[in-house]
Formats: structure tokens, sequence, C-alpha cells
């Protein structure tokens, strides 16, 4: 048993999030860590939604709202989207709670006391027009670099460098095209520089593993090469207060400290949670634990860089030594896994240009599986992807339903109308024998896949098996065996089909975990072999509302302990199969003109 860390990149609250979100860091993750729990591991799988910065309160602004009824707002509709969507977190939090708020200012006091936290002067970027700091992702120009026309104030999304507004060509406003005016500001800076050595020695090390995808730990060992002091706190008056500059109320951490560290303070949180204050240390403090962080390829360099270099700040590993804080020596990634880009019918998502697929409006009208599906069979895994309608139709129609649908279905009817209840096998044959090892095998092939994040080959994969079922039903016929002579031989064969069945929907169920337990239903079960998560409401553990009552938030939970295993369990022999009906819903083609038309509007 091996405890696991799964690390989930934090969705921003300043709105819904659409299926290219969740296709970085949502599903994917997900898959990962239900499969290490089935296969015996311990598992902490958390995340949140990230609440600070300039984009809550250009938001908020626009609707007349304060920045915390905005994020209360969008905190709500992100947990109840990902709950739909089937993401088994142990808790999925937020980085306005009390708990997060200290976890994050004794991170930067240790980091700081150690020497890693340098005070300089900067230019920075003031609205002509409002006289309000406009912080660096609401600057926009020319990159320097390669000369992408579309660049941030923080960071090109296009060569992947950061960057500072001062750097762009001809800077200017994403908010109304004003050219900002730029003055001289104090602000604490992460030295980077001394802790480049540590960090180069720590991505040798994990490059030598072999492990990290190669565009990740390629692009994380060339930032190396000029890497130079960042900027840990802003000019703005929404976020968390920096330690020892409580006087200045209108200079907050940034998002690059504060959001990073909340992988900590969710799993501080959790353990508070549970009973246990110090139950999260066996993830961060036992060098033997693993962790895995999930997310697109836009955030490679908070995970693979600001964050390690926080954490080796904190640890007093790096130039200029140093004793970590109260939380003790804390592990460093095992590993970033970073996914690129899901397109939209081959535009980049843009919600403003209303290029974009919510998640919620996806699973108003689908299955939440088969988006699952599709994220997983043809998401941006290793290279970019695009989501088409005609492509979602196909792979639904033609793998899910007459592939794996089709034979749940017919197995399911076959043995309800001939035995009504799982049969007794006979003798075997080899051909039974052939199908029945080759998917008992399929557990170590699709779990080593699944534990190497490579997913689509591992779905590929349990489809193939689905195929040799199928091709087997077409070989051995058991719709034609109706003589009383046949029954025996009838019954091994859907015995046989039962078991494959059984083994495939364990297997697909890190998947599609909704339709797995609709599998077993089918098959006469309880249909509650996969567990779900759930929202709970609770109470801020640290602070409370002005007038005394409660802070409250929804937060996604559950309890994922005590289900079958990564491994063949043999079907009940004499378990009632009820009539069946269809786990996956046939699309229409017109959903394809439909949705093209809707995109239009």
């Amino acid at each position: 048993m091996t405890r696991i860390l799964s690390a989930v990149a934090w969705p921003y609250a300043n709105g819904p999030r659409h299926i290219g979100h969740v296709a970085g860091f949502g599903v994917p993750s997900d898959v990962f860590s239900r499969y290490m729990r089935m296969a015996g591991n311990e598992v902490l799988m958390v995340s949140g939604t990230d609440e600070h910065g300039t984009p809550i309160l250009v938001a908020a602004d626009a609707e007349g709202v304060s920045p915390r009824e905005l994020a209360d707002r969008n905190n709500r509709l992100i947990v109840e989207d990902l709950q739909a969507l089937g993401l088994s977190y142990d808790l999925f939090t937020r980085t306005t709670t009390g708990n997060h708020y200290h976890v994050v200012q004794s991170m930067f006091e240790v980091v700081r006391d150690n020497g890693y936290m340098l005070v300089q002067t900067t230019r920075g970027a003031i609205s002509p027009s409002t006289g309000r700091t406009l912080p660096d992702r609401y600057i926009e120009g020319t990159c320097p670099i390669c000369g992408y026309e579309g660049a941030r104030g923080d960071q090109c999304d296009n060569c992947g460098n950061q960057l500072d507004p001062t750097d762009l060509i001809n800077p200017r406003s994403k908010i109304n095209g004003e050219t900002p005016v730029f003055v001289e500001t104090e602000h604490y800076f992460l030295d980077l520089p001394s802790l480049a050595g540590a960090l180069s020695e720590w991505l040798d090390e994990r490059d030598r593993s072999g492990t990290w995808r190669p565009n990740v730990i390629k692009f994380s060992q060339n930032f190396l090469e000029e890497i130079k002091p960042r900027a840990m706190t802003r000019d703005i008056d929404w976020g968390i207060p920096v330690p020892g500059w409580e006087d200045q109320p209108n200079k907050r951490l940034y998002v690059w400290f504060d959001a990073v560290v909340g992988y900590l303070s969710a799993s501080i949180e959790w353990a508070r949670r549970t009973g246990d204050p110090d139950a999260w240390r066996k993830w961060w403090n036992d060098p033997e634990a693993l962790s895995y962080y999930f997310m697109g390829k836009d955030n490679i360099v908070f995970h693979s860089q600001i964050w390690p270099a926080e954490l080796l700040a904190y640890n007093g590993q790096g130039d200029k030594g140093g004793e970590p804080g109260e939380y003790g020596v804390l592990n460093l990634p095992t590993e970033v896994v970073s996914s690129e880009f899901l397109t939209m019918e081959g535009k980049k998502f843009a919600s403003s240009r209303g290029i974009v697929i919510y998640v919620r409006d996806m699973l108003s009208r689908y299955q939440a599986d088969a988006l699952r599906y599709f994220i997983c069979a043809a998401g941006p895994e290793t290279s970019d992807a695009d989501f088409t309608w005609a492509e979602f139709l196909r792979r639904t129609n033609s793998e899910l339903v007459a592939g794996w649908g089709n034979l749940v279905n017919r197995t399911a009817s076959m043995i309800h109308k001939r035995f009504g209840a799982i049969p007794t096998p006979s003798v075997l044959e080899q051909i039974d024998r052939d199908l029945l090892d080759a998917v008992e095998a399929g557990f170590d092939e699709v779990g080593g896949l699944i534990r190497t994040h490579h997913q689509k080959a591992a779905l590929a994969a349990v489809m193939r098996l689905v195929g040799e079922a199928n091709k087997y039903v077409t070989e051995t016929e058991p719709f034609k065996l109706k003589a009383p002579e046949e029954r025996g031989r009838l019954g091994t064969i859907l015995w046989a089909l039962a078991q494959v069945v059984t083994d495939l929907n364990t297997m697909l169920s890190p998947f599609l975990p909704h339709s797995a337990n609709q599998v077993d239903s089918v098959l006469g079960g309880t249909g509650g072999i996969v567990p779900m998560p759930r929202i709970e409401e609770v109470a801020d553990l640290d602070v409370r509302n002005d007038d005394g009552s409660d802070r409250l938030y929804p937060i996604l939970t559950g309890d994922y302990v005590g289900y079958p295993g990564w491994e063949r369990h043999d079907v009940l022999v004499g378990r009632e199969v009820p009539q069946p009906h269809p786990v996956f819903a046939k699309l229409d083609e017109s959903i394809v003109d439909e949705e093209l038309e809707r995109a239009r509007k």
C-alpha cells in the first residue's frame, strides 16, 4: 500500500467551467485516483476553487456585487458541476477559508524568515482613467520573446515564458484598452536564483526517473536558464493580507503564492474535518508518499517551478539554508501531469466570444459518462485535441452504445430470457478459456497504463477486449442454442459472458463510474459498486460572518474505501438478472446541427 496525493489544479471562480477545463484537470485526475484506490493504495484527492485576484474583482464590479458574493455563487456552481461529473474528491474546498489564510501566511512567514523573500522596488501599472492598480493579468501586448500579440503581463501563453508588464511591447489594458501608466511600488519577490540549484537537482532527478511527460520536463528545465526573482505580492485589495504589511491593506499575496499552497491547506482542512488534525502529514511529511499534480499545460510553470521553489524555501533547502516551520519538511511533487489544450470545432475556447461548452450545459443534455468517455478516448493527453460534435456523436454511438452498451445489453437479455439468473457453467471449451484469460490479463495491462498516465491507451485496451467479447458472441452464437441438449453449453457461454462483462465493468469503472453502477444493476447487482462524491454544507473552521453566524460553503467529499479491488471478482451464480434497459443513450444525428446552431446564437 502506497499513499498517493492527487493534487488537482484549482478551477478559477470568476465563472462556470467549460469542458476544456475538466479535460485538463478534472477527468484525468479522477480516473487516476479511482484506479489507485482500487489497486489498494491510500489516496488523498484535494482541490478547490481559486477565488482571489483581479478577474474576480473585475467580474464583481461589472455585476455590482462584492467579490465574496461572486466567489460564493461561482464556487457553488463549480462544486455542483464537478459532483455531477463524478469527480471523487476527498475534499474540494476554496481559497477564502480561514484555514487557507492561516496556512498561506504561515508558509510565507517561514519562506521570508529563511531569507527567500526579497523586498524590491518595481514598476506597477495604474489605470489612467480610474487610478486603480492594473494587475499583470489585465495587461496585454506583444511578447518580446516570440512576438505573440496576445501575451499577458505575467506570462505568454504562446511560448510559455514568464513576463513582467514592463516587458511587453505596446502594453494596453484588457479592461478598456488604454495604455497603463507605470509607477514605482514595493513588493516581496521570491528569490528563485537562490533556489535554482536545488530546483535543477530535483528536476534532473525527475528526468532520470523517465516518468514525466517529455514536454513537461524539458519545458521545466529550460525555464531554469533565465530564472529571476518573481513578485509574490500585488497591489490589490482582494486577497490574503501580507504578514508584516498589515498597515498596507492594498497589498496582498499574489495567487502564484496563494493558490498553490491550497494543496497543503486543503489536505490540512480535510484532516481537521476527519477529527485527526495531523492525518495530512502521512502524505506530506513521509518521504515514501507519492504526489501527482494534474493540470493543463498553461499551469506547468507554477507546479514545476514556483510551487517546488516555495517548498524548497520553506524546507530550508536552497542556497541560503533555513529551517522548516510547523508543517515540517514537505514533499516535492513526484510528477507534474500536464495535459495539452482541448479546442472546440478547431477554435480555442473563449467564453467572451461564445466559443464554449459549459460543463453544466453539456450535462443537462448528455450523459456524464459520454463526456468522460470522449475526454479519456480523444482528449488532450499529450497533444492538443479538438472537440467536435460529430466526433462526440460518433464515439458515443459507435463505441459506447454499439460496442460496450450492446455487449452488456445482449448478455443480460439472453441470461434473463433463457435462465432468469446467472447460470452454472459446465465444461469450458478453449474459446471460453481464451476469452476469460485475455480479459483477466487486462487488469495488469490496463492498470499499468493508468498508473503511468497513459489513459488513452488504457481505455483503448479495455475497448479492444470489449471487441473480443462481442466477437466471442458472434462466434459461439448462443442465441442459436435452443435444443434441450444444448442448454449446458448455453449456460457456460452466458456464464462466461457475465464474468467478462463484470471484469470489463471493473476496468471501465475509473473512466465511467456512473454507468459502472448501472451495469452492475443490469446484471442483478446492487448498483453501488462504484463510490460517488457528495456535496456537504459545512461551516468555516476558523472564521464567522460579521454578524457572528456560521460562514457556510459547500464541499465535495465522499467515502471511497471498501469497494471492489482491481482484480477479477467471480460472478454470483444464481443471482437473478432482470429485463435490462439500455445503459447508454444513442444520440440522433440531428444533434450535430442543433449544437452548431446553438453555438452560433
